[in-house]
């Protein structure tokens, strides 16, 4: 069956604010997540906790590749108390837009329903402040954002997230390479081949699977039975940027011409969709049974990255 790629909303708030940062000179968000290398793999962090995206893997691990592959350069910032990391925000909004986060989703207030923490990071475009709000895109949906600056700090803080540091910032962002998109997907092949390979020196929750392991273990854990918050956890993040990321993959390795992994990109991202509907209405066997048809796709995927097609 022929690839189709997918336009439409979802939780890509990585991309999408990288793309804003790029302005008029951004790549497609689908060549975006391509180089972060979110799609090539599943984890199961801590045995419990699954993400369609590489063993070991978070947003900032995919962050510095994803501008060498796409020539571009920033500058990063983070630590400090919340008084100190105000100031720097202040002073580097005179320049510009800046990227903030990861931040903790529950403490933007603008979006409905949020109301305190939640362990979901967030990313977004600040984009000026005073002494009493913040204005941002939040690519949730939210364009032109305000927020009070208390709350703002607070999710900023960001210590209810199990990765990095307070108050992260990055900005002054430069393009020093013409690179196009097929050269920015086969430049970052080998970083695909990294991190579906499994091999990662950064430290992981014990219990911790990856790949097939994380697949048949959760299928394993539907049929035992699958509680309220695993569920939403699923169906209202997981399986929908999953789906996105590996159907954005199946684009990218289809443009680049590596047509045997674009095609088991393309089978992958159709499983993964294909989560939703079992999993919304409780049919957790069939949810199951699509997770061990899953499983293998890894493998055949590092394999037909390896041979170059």
């Amino acid at each position: 069956m022929q690839h189709f790629p997918y336009v439409g909303s979802g939780p890509y708030c990585y991309a999408n604010s990288f793309a804003m940062m790029f302005g008029d000179e951004a790549p497609s968000t689908a060549v975006i997540e391509f180089a972060t290398s979110s799609p090539f793999g599943m984890q199961l962090i801590g045995g419990t906790l699954p993400f369609f995206d590489p063993y070991g893997w978070d947003p900032e691990a995919g962050f510095d590749g994803a501008l060498k592959a796409l020539g571009w350069t920033c500058e990063v910032s983070k630590g400090g108390d919340a008084e100190d990391a105000l100031s720097r925000l202040r002073s580097t909004l005179k320049d510009g837009p800046v990227w903030v986060g990861p931040v903790e989703m529950g403490h933007l207030r603008h979006q409905p329903g949020m109301t305190g923490p939640i362990e979901a990071d967030h990313y977004v475009v600040v984009l000026a402040l005073d002494d009493e709000r913040v204005l941002m895109h939040d690519p949730q949906g939210h364009p032109y954002a305000c927020l009070p600056t208390g709350d703002f700090m607070t999710a900023w803080q960001a210590t209810t997230l199990t990765y990095g540091e307070p108050f992260t910032m990055r900005s002054a962002f430069a393009r020093i390479a013409d690179v196009s998109e097929i050269d920015a997907i086969r430049a970052s092949i080998p970083a695909a081949i990294h991190w579906l390979s499994m091999e990662t020196d950064r430290p992981v929750p014990e219990g911790s699977l990856g790949n097939a392991d994380a697949a048949e273990a959760l299928a394993a854990r539907l049929e035992g039975g699958c509680g309220k918050s695993l569920r939403s956890h699923l169906i209202h993040f997981a399986v929908r940027v999953g789906a996105r990321r590996a159907a954005d993959a199946a684009t990218s390795l289809t443009g680049a011409g590596f047509r045997k992994a674009a095609a088991i990109a393309d089978e992958q991202a159709r499983l993964i969709g294909a989560l939703q509907y079992p999993l919304v209405v409780r049919n957790d066997r069939m949810a199951a049974e699509t997770l061990r048809r899953l499983a293998p796709t890894y493998d055949r995927l590092l394999s037909a990255l390896h041979a170059g097609g």
